[in-house]
């Protein structure tokens, strides 16, 4: 072998133990690295911290009711099933949600029948005052050529049955014969001078029975043949009872008789048709879910909720 190739051999044993240097030095400056970005991970979740932050959001009132000190929850025409009689039972949770949510006096006074006193206005409005002949007229006509009147069968008067059947309110539509008693600024005039002029309350009550049969989706987990979690979206018919709830309620200015704000709402809640639950008690559910908004035309109400902060 020459001096040439014991050089040339020399020299590439020379830059090869470079390069393994180079590549170790590089692998350590990467190991350190690492070592340095885990340390600093560690360090800062050990020093950070959750902290749950309670907040309250007000909602302005949609009424203003500074003018009044008292309240008056005069009643409600009802309707629907007659399992629950939703006329008395909004009477009383209304006022016992007002006596404790409110600043207003609540006045204790008997229930309105307004059923019955919508429905004498709805008699006295459907027969004009130029429709009912005079005394002298009635005798004139009904007077027999023999100077003798004639003799005329009394009608039968209906029985109390007939008159609740027809007094019934069942739908809708049922309800809107009776509802221009709220109109009737006078009538609220009146009642109002009674108690002092308070806010009152009244309204309209719907608490029906309902029963659907539709086609639902659900999703359910399975797994398949390796083990794995799979959902699958199944439709699947089912039946369901329950009841639906339509309350308007109707805000009136004792001291005018006017009408100040009305809304009208719907909640409904639907069991399995193997599931048995009283009317009564589906009522205060829906009431339940009722109750903020109805308070919430009154007063400024607070919706509390929470935050999440990191520190």
């Amino acid at each position: 072998m020459t001096a040439r190739n014991v050089a040339a051999l020399a020299s590439r044993a020379s830059a090869r133990r470079s390069e393994e240097v180079q590549r170790a030095r590089r692998s350590r400056g990467g190991l350190w690295r690492s070592l340095a970005s885990l340390a600093l991970l560690g360090l800062t979740a050990g020093c950070t911290s959750f902290y749950e932050v309670p907040i309250e959001t007000p909602i302005q009132a949609k009424l203003d009711v500074g003018a009044f000190r008292r309240v008056l929850v005069a009643g409600f025409i009802s309707g629907g099933t007659e399992d629950v009689d939703a006329n008395m039972e909004t009477v009383r949770l209304l006022r016992s949600q007002l006596r404790t949510k409110t600043n207003l006096r609540v006045i204790e006074a008997e229930v309105l029948p307004l059923v019955q006193l919508a429905g004498k206005q709805g008699q006295s409005a459907s027969t004009p005052a130029d429709a009912i002949p005079s005394v002298g007229d009635l005798g004139a006509t009904t007077a027999s050529p023999s100077g003798q009147a004639p003799a005329i069968p009394p009608a039968r008067a209906a029985t109390v049955e007939e008159k609740a059947k027809a007094d019934a309110i069942r739908t809708r539509k049922d309800l809107e014969r009776y509802e221009r008693i709220f109109a009737d600024a006078a009538f609220w005039k009146k009642l109002g001078e009674e108690y002092e002029s308070p806010l009152i309350i009244t309204g309209t009550i719907m608490f029906t029975p309902q029963q659907t049969s539709r086609y639902e989706t659900e999703n359910r987990e399975t797994y398949d043949q390796l083990g794995r979690r799979v959902v699958v979206p199944i439709r699947t018919f089912r039946e369901r009872k329950g009841f639906v709830l339509e309350p308007k309620f109707v805000f009136i200015d004792g001291r005018t008789g006017a009408t100040l704000y009305s809304e009208t709402q719907r909640r409904e809640v639907l069991y399995p048709l193997s599931q048995n639950t009283p009317a009564l008690a589906s009522y205060f559910e829906l009431m339940d879910q009722l109750i903020p908004d109805f308070l919430g035309a009154l007063s400024t109400q607070k919706i509390r909720g929470s935050r999440i902060l990191l520190r």
